[in-house]
């Protein structure tokens, strides 16, 4: 059984906590998420709340990398399963598509929106999903990168601005559907936009 620092057990689950703070955070952003706001959603106390995640920083961090895991997780599947990088690239961004716009949580990317309209004391948040976002593109960029080492794509294929292409498309998605766009819009947007993606060596013969 897990225990606070006063020795008495917690009376909560941890991933569900984790997801109601989460789901605050997607939707307002972390400066608009109070301590009240969060200890009223995860339905524990202020002290239990520092118990088990220290302060609202150390709590966000937690959430993000629970975030990415639990909802950002058909990304890396994307590109693991399908036999190319471009096949992977397409299918993550339709799939993004649907998991953008999905009914019943918030819209959009919580790493994408989470620091709107921080003031400078926050700073620390946008530098944390800078660096998620950051990860992400650098993934990108090293698929690419290895898919034209490989002969999958054309040698002159400059793999930085072609994974910075695919994360503007996916960031724009998002936005996109924080205004309401549907997941048909997406999924034209996904389409359109892998009209750019470089043919392979060989493929219009």
């Amino acid at each position: 059984m897990v225990r606070g620092q006063s020795g008495r057990p917690r009376s909560f689950d941890r991933g569900e906590a984790l997801e109601r703070a989460m789901r605050l955070f997607w939707e307002r952003g972390y400066e608009a998420t109070s301590i009240a706001a969060l200890t009223r959603e995860m339905g524990i106390a202020a002290p239990s709340l520092y118990a088990a995640f220290g302060d609202k920083m150390t709590l966000f961090r937690e959430v993000v990398d629970f975030y990415v895991s639990a909802y950002g997780a058909y990304m890396g599947r994307a590109l693991e399963e399908e036999p190319t990088v471009g096949a992977g690239m397409a299918r993550m961004l339709h799939e993004a598509a649907s998991e953008l716009t999905t009914d019943g949580r918030p819209r959009g990317c919580l790493v994408a929106f989470a620091a709107n309209n921080c003031s400078p004391s926050s700073v620390e948040v946008e530098q944390v999903l800078r660096q998620q976002r950051g990860a992400m593109q650098e993934e990108f960029e090293r698929r690419i990168r290895k898919a034209r080492e490989s002969g999958e794509l054309p040698s002159g294929v400059e793999s930085k601005e072609l994974a910075r292409y695919v994360a503007v498309v996916f960031q724009g998605m998002s936005q996109q559907a924080r205004d309401g766009a549907s997941q048909a819009e997406l999924e034209a947007v996904a389409a359109t936009a892998m009209l750019a993606w470089p043919e392979a060596p060989g493929a219009e013969e």
